[in-house]
């Protein structure tokens, strides 16, 4: 009996040492991908994309002084560089929409799925809609305010999605947030030239990017 229980023992306990050591090389084989993952991005320092609104077009902004709502109608023209010279980005999803000291004016545009190759520029010109948006009464004041003087200040901002490739390699997603000013005047259409029943101004401004 002692010896059919030590042979039992000596099974269970190769079994382990078996099990363990399955373990230790797969522990090991993640901690060398996620090693050589992490040195080939020290090694090639991946750069966020670099964000431009290149224009707006507004073919309305109007607001009721009785219910405090606007209504808001732009084109865009947004271009987006990679400067990196070895990694690809992926944009998985990104949504563009307006805002006004903070507060979302439009309703957020898709801009559809889109691959950016090395020290490539993509450039998209969605449209973006907001009618009879309520907003505060301290903000309808200002921007009463900002008309009178002739210029509003309204915030193009862009969300969602991205993934960085390097060779095969493509990385999980990462959170991208871009907010780009756009300083529209009023009053002096000199500042734009009419496209049609619309104003279009040119800005070429550029865009804080957060990855």
């Amino acid at each position: 009996m002692s010896v059919k229980n030590d042979c039992g023992h000596h099974r269970d306990h190769q079994r382990r040492k078996f099990y363990y050591l399955l373990m230790a090389a797969i522990i090991a084989v993640i901690i060398i991908i996620l090693f050589v993952i992490l040195l080939i991005f020290l090694i090639l320092r991946p750069s966020k994309p670099n964000f431009t609104l290149d224009d707006v077009t507004l073919y309305a902004f109007n607001i009721s002084t009785a219910t405090t709502a606007l209504t808001s109608n732009f084109q865009i023209t947004i271009s987006s560089r990679n400067p990196n010279s070895r990694i690809g980005i992926y944009y998985d999803k990104l949504d563009v929409y307006a805002t006004y000291r903070n507060q979302q004016i439009t309703l957020p545009t898709m801009i559809p799925p889109a691959y950016q190759g090395h020290k490539d520029v993509n450039v998209w010109s969605p449209y973006m809609y907001g009618t009879e948006v309520p907003i505060a009464p301290y903000l309808a004041v200002s921007l009463a305010e900002d008309e009178t003087a002739g210029t509003v200040l309204v915030n193009v901002r862009a969300a969602g999605r991205v993934r960085w490739k390097v060779g095969t390699f493509v990385s999980t997603a990462y959170r991208l947030n871009v907010n780009c000013p756009a300083y529209i005047t009023f009053g002096n259409k000199n500042d734009g030239y009419a496209v049609g029943p619309a104003v279009k101004y040119q800005l070429v401004e550029g865009c804080n990017v957060d990855v």
